[in-house]
């Protein structure tokens, strides 16, 4: 049986939109990072940049609580909890420390290749541990955008003095993959809770921790500018990567934020005088064919979806087709419990949070 996609199509390019502009958040705060990080210990820096995306979420989620999809959002329930402190222990916490041990004997170069590993992490655990399908062209867009990633961070032949640093290293991309995978358990929760207490739990872990190794304190200028970049470039990216969590699944949505790094080596470009390389321009080309490969992705395929009780923000696509009680909200999208009946059919489809099915 076939029905109108309209809706669907569109909520999907929603959500790549969303994460697009997640990565552009987070590529952004790498340049502003870099005016601070001379002043600021990098973990005291990690720190403020996590407390000034809770504190900063907080408040944006008091005052504007539908402020990312327009429509009221389903809070973190018991169940979700679990998955969430995982999710903050692996990224927030044990990825940082990995860092903070790879970074003090690892050059600059090596440390920087070693970073584009978190979206294969990212993927491979996706596909291979939480069973997400994918195919040869996602596969090699992925490939396309971790290589742009990588050549982007090339600056130098990388050396291996010692292995534990580097392992180190790679450890810590491997905390934020897990991450990642995690919170897409949780992504139809409120995805400015999410980004609130993961900046409100790991922040002070960090900014403690820094703290104690540096034994500086930041001045007033620096922990408030330090707080909007963390706000911005962290809790509002987080927010939009959690939404997109949803509408893509974790590996394409890991791949559009893999964009990052150039994004805000463009920046470094326009704001800060930096020189346009050739390595820069390969690195774009790389990641453009990654992203359209991603974009222009047709999985179709004969699918079953079985009974299903839910809570999260949706619009009357094909995939919610259902009556309403005298209480449930008027227009669209808006949010109440409603169930998915069993139904079998076939369409072009991501592994969103509608379709995550086992493939032959």
């Amino acid at each position: 049986m076939q029905f109108p996609l309209n809706k669907e199509r569109m909520m999907n390019r929603t959500a790549v939109l969303y994460a697009l502009i997640s990565a552009a958040l987070f590529g952004l705060s790498t340049p502003a990072a870099k005016v601070l990080v001379g002043s600021i210990h990098p973990v005291t820096l990690a720190g403020l940049l996590y407390c000034g995306a809770g504190v900063g979420v907080a408040a944006l989620r008091r005052i504007l609580p539908a402020a990312i999809t327009g429509a009221p959002e389903t809070a973190l329930s018991r169940a979700d909890l679990p998955w969430l402190a995982a999710a903050i222990g692996a990224g927030g916490i044990l990825g940082p420390l990995l860092l903070m041990f790879g970074l003090t004997r690892t050059d600059a170069a090596t440390a920087s290749l070693l970073l584009t590993l978190e979206g294969v992490a990212t993927a491979l655990m996706a596909w291979f541990i939480f069973h997400e399908n994918f195919d040869r062209r996602i596969a090699i867009g992925m490939a396309s955008l971790v290589a742009g990633a990588a050549l982007l961070s090339w600056s130098g032949a990388p050396s291996f003095d010692s292995i534990a640093s580097p392992l180190a290293i790679a450890g810590a991309c491997v905390s934020w993959g897990l991450d990642n995978n995690l919170t897409r358990k949780v992504s139809l929760a409120d995805p400015l809770q999410i980004a609130m207490l993961k900046g409100l739990i790991a922040g002070p872990f960090n900014l403690i921790l820094g703290l104690s190794i540096s034994h500086q304190i930041p001045t007033f200028s620096g922990i408030l500018l330090t707080g909007v970049v963390g706000f911005l470039g962290y809790g509002v990216s987080l927010a939009l990567f959690v939404v997109a969590l949803r509408g893509l699944g974790t590996a394409r949505t890991g791949a559009y934020f893999s964009t990052a790094p150039f994004i805000g080596s463009a920046a470094a470009v326009v704001l800060l005088g930096e020189p346009i390389t050739t390595q820069l321009l390969l690195a774009a080309a790389l990641m453009a064919l990654g992203v359209w490969l991603h974009l222009t992705e047709r999985h179709e395929h004969e699918h079953f979806h079985e009974d299903l009780v839910h809570t999260h923000p949706h619009v009357h696509d094909i995939h919610h087709r259902h009556a309403h009680e005298a209480g449930d909200p008027p227009g669209e999208p808006h949010t109440h419990a409603h169930q998915h009946s069993p139904m079998r059919h076939t369409h072009p489809h991501v592994p969103d949070m509608h379709h995550i099915h086992r493939h032959n």
